[in-house]
């Protein structure tokens, strides 16, 4: 398929894995950190992802050796320009200003939540700050043995704003650990990471980790792609929902969505001992 070509991002369709898609963070020199043109980029990557009919599942990994992402380009963000930089707007107009960018900011980040193909997060290395922000709103989140999470916005003077803290509790469950380290700003490695569930499977390396994400991305893009965006979406809903309104809306959304010719075709394929082959969306 013609893809466009990104900046800061490399955007890759494995051959030995149909249907999948690879974004890779390019800004390794700077350790994957970010700066303004680098999240509307990504934005516009999954907003773009999410509606191609040639793309089922997503890995998004980083560039490089030492780094998934370093987080938020601190020098970048400080500069007269940047997102922290001096105004000569009073308090207030510089708070309205602020409020839009971090609007925008959490928007961008979203992307990655609210693209209706699932997103398999592959960290290694530094992974900070931005880091868990990214990797919250995916999915699911592999990462090899040398990973360094931290939440680490109180180091730099700021509560987390892009995700981390409303995210993260609901991904792991308990709420005391997630105090814990967004208050002290402590790194945690895999082993932490994996026992408390941000992290679903660790591997020895960055390469080992990157093939098991496409080998498990590869497993999704061979189910219905109709019940994989289907599946996606209620759990997310119901996740923040009571479990009335989630059984509600997925009579809603089942109502129209049974009536694939995918039910049909994943039948008629157990039937005859057969893997069954869905069209595109």
């Amino acid at each position: 398929m013609t893809t466009p070509t990104y900046k800061h991002f490399n955007v890759t369709y494995p051959p030995e894995h149909q249907y999948v898609a690879h974004v890779e963070i390019n800004r390794p020199e700077k350790l994957n950190a970010f700066f303004e043109e680098m999240w509307l980029e990504l934005s516009s990557i999954f907003n773009t992802l999410s509606t191609s009919p040639s793309v089922r599942s997503i890995i998004l990994s980083g560039a490089g050796p030492r780094a998934f992402t370093a987080g938020l380009d601190v020098k970048a963000a400080s500069s007269p320009s940047g997102l922290l930089g001096p105004s000569p707007l009073d308090p207030a107009r510089k708070a309205l200003h602020m409020r839009r960018h971090i609007l925008s900011f959490q928007s961008c980040i979203s992307a990655i939540e609210s693209c209706e193909k699932p997103v398999i997060v592959v960290a290694h290395g530094i992974s900070l700050g931005l880091a868990i922000d990214i990797s919250v709103a995916a999915d699911i989140r592999v990462c090899s043995a040398d990973v360094r999470f931290a939440v680490k916005e109180v180091d730099i003077g700021l509560a987390a704003d892009i995700g981390t803290l409303t995210r993260l509790p609901k991904v792991v469950g308990q709420f005391g650990w997630v105090k814990e380290v967004a208050l002290t700003g402590r790194e945690f490695g895999a082993a932490e990471a994996e026992r408390v569930g941000f992290v679903n499977r660790v591997f020895g390396s960055k390469e080992e980790a990157v093939a098991g994400a496409l080998e498990l991305a590869g497993l999704i893009a061979r189910k219905s792609p109709v019940a994989v965006v289907g599946t996606k979406e209620l759990l997310n809903y119901s996740r923040d929902h009571t479990v009335e309104e989630g059984l509600r809306y997925t009579t809603v959304w089942n109502s129209a969505m049974v009536q694939t010719k995918d039910v049909q075709a994943a039948l008629l394929s157990g039937i005859e001992k057969r893997k069954p082959t869905f069209e595109k969306l």
